[in-house]
């Protein structure tokens, strides 16, 4: 092994693992109705992230605590089958996370979350310091395990200490079952809290990707998602997307315009992972486009950004054009996107 060798960039990604069961479209549900068919299929942010990127060519790895149960086996083996680095698993005793999917008319997901002492909020400082990878050029924290503790605690920690030396991305991804109410208490959670914790990880983000649907939960009075970006820009990350279901996406940077982005036109079959895949075209994208710090970040032109974003934006609907969280390979990105610039010749 050549020591001097330059390490390849690499799109770290830690958070949860979710197995998640998605009703069978169609199916019978049995002469009393009360047995509803589903599928078990592997999720979670992270999860999903990674697999995204992985399908993408990007070289990436899993930082999760992989638990106990019949489908532990299943989720470790679709991200390798991805071409995820997955030494970073942790082995863990406690359980694996379950989410009970339903979907409504527009393909969109409810969740109903089976989490309590489950082995993705349980991070120490030991167990992330001895499976970070060498390289790591991106960090991605987001969803359930970024705000419930106690694991939260030690992921804001590694946050903060990668701060300046790569990019850190944080996406809320609330959940508002697990972050308020009877459940979210159980977890450690509340209003209050999780907005505080996630503050904490926005303070030393260079990346941002929050949603429509969070800023409803973190910010009741937001009515102006043009205002909402921009101000969140300004509370320090170089870059905020905001993403507003089939609506056109906010691209936020300090200083700058805001931008506006249209997602391409597709069936919907359902968008569950949808921005996840997002979140992994555009670390494709930026990684591919050699930045891999926050000057090179903020040295992008808006041409240059868009053109990341249209891509990242073009996978997450390739995704939603599957059931579940299905996200294309770079070959299937490189069709699709040859097949749109043709049709608008």
């Amino acid at each position: 092994m050549d020591r001097d060798a330059p390490v390849t960039p690499t799109l770290t990604v830690l958070g949860e693992l979710v197995v998640d069961l998605l009703p069978v479209p169609g199916a019978d549900a049995g002469p009393e109705g009360t047995a509803p068919h589903y599928v078990a299929r592997p999720g979670g942010n992270a999860l999903n992230v990674a697999v995204a990127a992985g399908r993408l060519g990007t070289r990436v790895a899993l930082l999760a605590r992989l638990g106990t149960g019949p489908m532990a086996p299943a989720l470790r083996r679709h991200a390798e089958l991805s071409g995820v680095d997955v030494a970073g698993m942790v082995a863990a005793s406690e359980p694996v996370s379950l989410a009970v999917v339903g979907l409504g008319p527009d393909g969109s997901p409810d969740y109903g979350f089976h989490v309590l002492g489950a082995a993705d909020w349980q991070w120490t400082d030991e167990e992330l310091a001895a499976v970070l990878p060498e390289g790591t050029a991106v960090l991605h924290v987001g969803s359930i395990s970024s705000w419930t503790p106690p694991g939260c605690e030690a992921i804001a920690r590694l946050a903060e200490r990668l701060a300046g030396s790569g990019l850190v991305s944080v996406d809320p991804n609330v959940r508002p079952m697990l972050a308020g109410g009877p459940v979210g208490a159980a977890l450690g959670n509340d209003r209050d809290a999780v907005r505080a914790r996630l503050d904490r990880l926005v303070a030393v983000a260079d990346v941002v990707k929050v949603s429509a649907e969070d800023l409803a939960w973190l910010e009741p009075d937001t009515h102006d998602l043009d205002d909402a970006a921009q101000r969140w820009a300004a509370r320090g990350p170089a870059l905020v997307l905001l993403t507003d279901g089939g609506a056109p996406l906010r691209i936020a940077r300090p200083g700058r315009p805001l931008l506006h982005r249209s997602p391409p036109p597709v069936t919907v079959v359902d968008t569950v992972g949808a921005g996840d895949s997002l979140a992994a075209g555009l670390f494709a994208g930026l990684l591919g486009a050699g930045v891999t710090g926050r000057g090179e970040l903020e040295g992008l032109s808006d041409d240059d950004l868009l053109a990341v974003v249209d891509d990242a934006a073009l996978v997450a609907a390739l995704n939603c054009t599957r059931v579940g969280a299905d996200p294309p390979t770079a070959a299937e990105l490189a069709a699709a996107r040859e097949q749109r610039v043709a049709g608008a010749g």
